[in-house]
């Protein structure tokens, strides 16, 4: 009789594995559902630097939102996050987030002059910018599949008026909700 005992009695490790089991299903399913949100609906962010003050300061955490663009483009007035774009891979990480405004979209036309920006040769009522832009861009079309992107902090942002135009490819997603600082929560 004692030896049908130990035979039926499982290793230690065995049942320790056979009471926690679930909790261990528990906790690979909610792993796999974090991973899979993160990659394919949406992903904190944090902001490195000054280029979209006011709206946005250094040190905010952001929520990142996936989802949308692939069901329809960006459109003016969007903060988006995206890679690097290929003119500034040199100077930074390829898989670097850059964080900016997009001002136009394809087919448009986008220029400065005496501190204002000018969308199809109409100045934009920007509210949001820090100061007015202290530099002149000549008038450029965004080609199809590209955006004109900006920092709010004109003159403080490394942008499309210095390297270019944005591939839509790079976008990462919108920014949409600031949840750090506390007493700056909510939606951008």
């Amino acid at each position: 009789m004692n030896e049908d005992k130990k035979s039926i009695e499982a290793p230690l490790w065995l049942r320790v594995w056979r009471s926690q089991q679930e909790n261990f299903q528990l906790i690979f399913i909610a792993l796999c559902l974090a991973l899979l949100i993160r990659a394919f609906v949406a992903e904190p962010r944090y902001i490195p630097s000054d280029s979209m003050l006011p709206t946005l300061h250094t040190g905010d955490r952001l929520v990142v939102e996936k989802l949308s663009y692939h069901f329809h483009a960006p459109t003016k007035g969007d903060i988006v996050v995206f890679h690097t774009p290929l003119q500034l891979q040199t100077a930074y990480d390829k898989e670097q987030a850059f964080i900016k405004r997009v001002i136009a979209t394809p087919q448009e036309t986008v220029s400065v002059t005496n501190g204002k920006v000018y969308l199809n040769n109409h100045p934009l009522q920007e509210s949001y910018i820090a100061e007015p832009p202290a530099y002149r861009l000549l008038p450029q079309q965004v080609p199809a599949h590209n955006l004109f992107v900006m920092g709010d902090n004109r003159n403080d942002s490394n942008d499309s008026h210095v390297w270019g135009f944005l591939p839509e490819q790079n976008i990462i997603g919108r920014a949409r909700f600031r949840f750090w600082p506390l007493n700056r929560i909510g939606f951008v």
